[in-house]
């Protein structure tokens, strides 16, 4: 019989230390699958082969008794562990590039009401727009025009001379990065 078959055994009899024993035999398999992982998604990953045989070890220490055969079932399953790290990892940081947790704020656009907000808050939206404006001063001109002058987006497209499509989408970036720099403040 097998180290690993052994190893399996114990496992199957709740002994904790198997886990970590059976990690340590197949970390160079492992660590081969999770390379080949990282590879069929490209160089933008940013996991790294460690991080990624630890995440699964984690998981598979959470799942507790699992009915593992053999050295090919277990790899199996890690695969298979490994590839759900991927997916949640790819998803969060997915969420994040669309806002995450970020607190939304809405930005008033009439202009009665905006001038009659708080001078703290005015004040913090001209600060954001400094900052706003080393990344894209077409979103600054953007804000300024709905935000402070309540311009519809058709209005604010033919100012600038481009779709009221792409307003939409500058107004979306423009809200989504102020939130981010007002929630800092």
């Amino acid at each position: 019989m097998s180290q690993v078959t052994t190893l399996l055994q114990r496992l199957r009899g709740n002994d904790r230390a198997a886990v970590d024993e059976l990690f340590t035999l197949l970390y160079d398999d492992l660590r081969r699958l999770a390379r080949s992982r990282l590879a069929a998604n490209g160089r933008h990953a940013l996991l790294d082969t460690s991080l990624l045989v630890h995440e699964a070890y984690l998981r598979f220490v959470k799942v507790g008794q699992l009915e593992l055969n053999d050295r090919e079932h277990f790899l199996a399953y890690a695969a298979s562990a490994l590839r759900s790290v991927v997916v949640d990892y790819v998803r969060r940081r997915g969420a994040e590039q669309r806002g995450g947790d970020v607190d939304h704020v809405t930005l008033n656009t009439e202009v009665a009401q905006s001038i009659g907000g708080s001078d703290d808050e005015i004040l913090e939206v001209h600060e954001a727009l400094g900052t706003l404006a080393q990344v894209d001063p077409r979103l600054v001109q953007v804000v300024e025009m709905r935000y402070f002058a309540g311009l519809t987006e058709v209005e604010i497209a033919a100012a600038l001379g481009v779709s009221d499509r792409t307003i939409r989408r500058d107004w979306e970036r423009a809200r989504l990065l102020l939130a981010d720099m007002l929630k800092r403040t």
